[in-house]
């Protein structure tokens, strides 16, 4: 006769381990990740080079100067340090997966089985959504944006940026187009979480394109083609998100039964 007691095996997945363990291994994965971002960062120190990586940065609001126009740097140690800060946010950006692996790697020894079907999938997607959003901005958004605003300048007024106010203003754009192509991942959250259903999500598509329409309009630059550049993107993803939610909702369920799973 089976043993009624017996404990799940799927339940079994996640073994646990003394806190002062874990702390040795949040510490031993902490110190992998700066390892990863701090060799990628030598490498771009010395090919292509801190001053090249900026260049890089800034071809698409200097291909739309002025003839003669160049950027300035307002700070005594600007010319040093901004190209510094782009070959860090670069050599993180280049080493995401890494780190990624690194938080995955610490939480999965806790996961249950269909858990790990869950999240695994989840770290990946969002990994290649936000690097999308962020050379969709790059690549479609300035070229579209900048020209657009330099049609705007007054005569009187001579366009020369700065170079750190530049790098702030990429940093905030890049954030906000790969945040915003995140909109699949937070829709399978919260519908695998049981906090709205499909057919709650599908009657929600009219608020969500008035909302994404607000956000758009709020951190893109003052331009319809850079907000249109934007809302669309996030429309066709919330439609994406929403397929994805059905396919994740089915294959992530917990095992209903004791003989359903096998441990991993």
């Amino acid at each position: 006769m089976a043993d009624d007691n017996k404990p799940n095996p799927d339940e079994l997945a996640g073994t646990e381990q003394p806190f002062v363990q874990h702390l040795i291994e949040l510490r031993d994965r902490l110190l992998y990740c700066v390892y990863g971002i701090g060799a990628i960062f030598a490498v771009l120190a010395f090919f292509p080079g801190p001053s090249a990586l900026y260049d890089l940065m800034a071809l698409p609001l200097v291909k739309t100067l002025p003839e003669g126009a160049r950027m300035i740097a307002t700070g005594v140690v600007s010319p040093f340090l901004v190209p510094i800060k782009v070959t860090v946010l670069a050599a993180f950006g280049l080493a995401l997966p890494w780190v990624l692996y690194q938080v995955w790697a610490f939480v999965a020894p806790g996961l249950y089985k269909h858990e790990k079907r869950l999240v695994m999938p989840l770290v990946v997607a969002s990994t290649l959504l936000f690097y999308t959003g962020a050379a969709f901005c790059y690549f479609f958004v300035f070229g579209q944006a900048f020209p657009a605003i330099q049609k705007m300048a007054p005569i009187s007024v001579a366009v020369s940026p700065d170079i750190e106010a530049y790098l702030d203003f990429v940093i905030t754009m890049f954030i906000a187009f790969g945040v915003a192509f995140e909109v699949p991942i937070a829709v399978v959250i919260l519908a695998r979480l049981g906090v709205v259903t499909v057919e709650q999500l599908r009657s929600f598509r009219s608020y969500f394109i008035v909302g994404a329409a607000a956000v758009a309009g709020v951190v893109t630059p003052p331009d319809p083609v850079s907000m249109l550049a934007l809302l669309f993107p996030m429309m066709l993803l919330y439609e994406v998100g929403i397929l994805a939610a059905t396919v994740f909702i089915k294959h992530t369920q917990a095992p209903a039964d004791d003989t359903a799973t096998t441990p991993p």
